[in-house]
């Protein structure tokens, strides 16, 4: 094996370098995995482009990976669970796994975690060091690009179990990026008796039909003419301080609105909505991340054997698969929103 690789760096934001760096050393608990496929969350674009969200420079980002082991520390190896060859998926969050919520297995939400991509080198690179815990080994004939989108899968999994769903029920996704996408399939694949999705990008709300959308609106009005009495679960991806607005209005009586999208702007609702949201008695739930016990949770393997059966479809979102060369220039067309995209993978270890 060389002793460098290639890799995007990110110096500082918007400074993106593609460059040879040393490959990382396997501690004696840890794996050295050869990444397959990396997936660009949105997170890594503001991350990678705009200033004081980055923890520390230089990085390597992206979180979103899977890849196959080739080496094992000597503590990993002695243990036999892991081995050589295995194709790995790797959940992003390294819980400190000593604090109380991590103590109660409530790992999303730990106080000292770590985290690939972000406080520790991930993997835009073309091999990356992973913790023991962290390594999640899937069926040799799983396509390993699909391994690499089980995080936003997740995602939106652990989003829907914080409601109360079940069969029948109407639901709506607002959003249609591939977290919304795996939302409307979770929701169809727990029995829901119609889906809506509320998506302004006419190609990404065309995607949302081939997820199984039962319903899609392109624009907030059309989105209120469909919806009668309202969602009894209402699922917002987006993070934008108008859709978080149309999440809540958009719940029923007695209805649910589960939050995963991150805003970068203040979120005030107008008095009509809130004025709505407590006359229905509706409920909000926020979620973050994707992790119970046991580690990485329930999430991540049903996610896993849903992907290895068939039951959740991905391909369709792919719009991109690029090496890393192309890492910088097209980080910087998602942070302008010049190019169209739903799920880009970059592949650092193919030609």
């Amino acid at each position: 094996m060389a002793e460098t690789m290639q890799a995007a760096v990110l110096h500082a934001p918007g400074d993106i370098r593609v460059e040879r760096v040393p490959v990382p050393e396997p501690g004696p608990d840890e794996a050295l995995v050869r990444v397959a496929a990396c997936g660009v969350c949105g997170s890594d674009i503001a991350r990678m482009l705009q200033p004081g969200i980055a923890y520390h420079f230089p990085i390597i980002c992206g979180h979103e990976f899977s890849g196959h082991v080739v080496r094992l520390g000597a503590d990993l190896a002695a243990e036999g669970t892991v081995r050589e060859g295995d194709l790995v998926t790797v959940p992003p969050l390294i819980p400190c796994r000593t604090c109380a919520p991590c103590s109660q297995g409530h790992f999303s939400l730990c106080k000292r975690y770590g985290y690939f991509g972000s406080r520790r080198d991930g993997a835009y690179a073309q091999y990356v060091t992973v913790p023991a815990g962290n390594l999640m080994v899937l069926p040799a004939d799983l396509d390993p690009r699909a391994a690499a989108m089980m995080d936003p899968a997740a995602i939106a999994l652990h989003a829907l179990w914080r409601t109360n769903m079940r069969g029948g029920r109407r639901v709506a996704v607002v959003g249609a990026g591939p977290i919304g996408l795996f939302a409307v399939q979770w929701a169809r694949i727990a029995g829901a008796s119609e889906v809506l999705v509320i998506e302004l990008n006419e190609q990404k709300a065309a995607m949302a039909t081939e997820a199984g959308a039962t319903h899609t609106a392109t624009s907030a009005q059309e989105a209120a003419d469909v919806a009668g009495e309202g969602y009894d679960i209402v699922i917002e991806s987006a993070g934008v301080p108008a859709t978080i607005d149309q999440a809540v209005a958009l719940a029923g009586r007695h209805g649910e609105a589960v939050f995963i999208g991150i805003p970068h702007d203040p979120v005030v609702l107008p008095e009509a909505t809130f004025s709505a949201f407590l006359r229905r008695e509706v409920t909000l739930h926020g979620a973050w991340n994707s992790f119970s016990a046991p580690f990485p949770g329930d999430e991540w393997r049903t996610t896993a054997r849903a992907l290895s059966s068939g039951e959740l479809k991905w391909k369709f979102m792919i719009t991109h698969e690029l090496g890393l060369d192309a890492l910088p220039e097209t980080m910087a067309a998602l942070g302008e929103r010049s190019i169209f995209s739903s799920k880009v993978l970059f592949l650092p270890n193919e030609e």
